[in-house]
């Protein structure tokens, strides 16, 4: 578990139709960051409902062309810097088309509770 204390946060910005070798690149990250050897504290997708980059062009969910296939999809981590800086290289080598940024913060509290939500 993350503890409280200076930290690293990771954003990576691409495109939910990026590719990489074996299937789309965020789930690529997702598989890096969740690697047992990496093992970041966590990780979430976020699929936003429209964006553009650098070529202006606006893509939203609800298009119905083309353009509706090209949403952008953000990834965000956070962990230690020391953690963060040993996958940067792997993780920039990966990202071919898109943003990365890191920024520092502070963890305040990490907690991981016991109880299940049973629906």
């Amino acid at each position: 578990m993350l503890q409280p204390g200076p930290a690293t946060k990771v954003t990576i910005y691409l495109n939910q139709d990026t590719g990489a070798r074996h299937g789309f690149l965020s789930d690529e990250i997702l598989s890096l960051l969740q690697a047992k050897d990496v093992g970041v504290a966590g990780a979430t997708v976020l699929r936003p409902y429209a964006g553009f980059g650098e070529h202006r062009h606006l893509h939203k969910a609800n298009a119905g062309d083309v353009s509706g296939l090209h949403l952008p999809v953000i990834i965000f981590f956070v962990d230690t810097a020391t953690k963060v800086n040993a996958l940067l290289p792997a993780l920039l080598d990966m990202v071919t088309d898109g943003l990365v940024e890191a920024h520092p913060t502070e963890v305040l509290k990490s907690a991981r509770g016991t109880e299940k939500v049973i629906s």
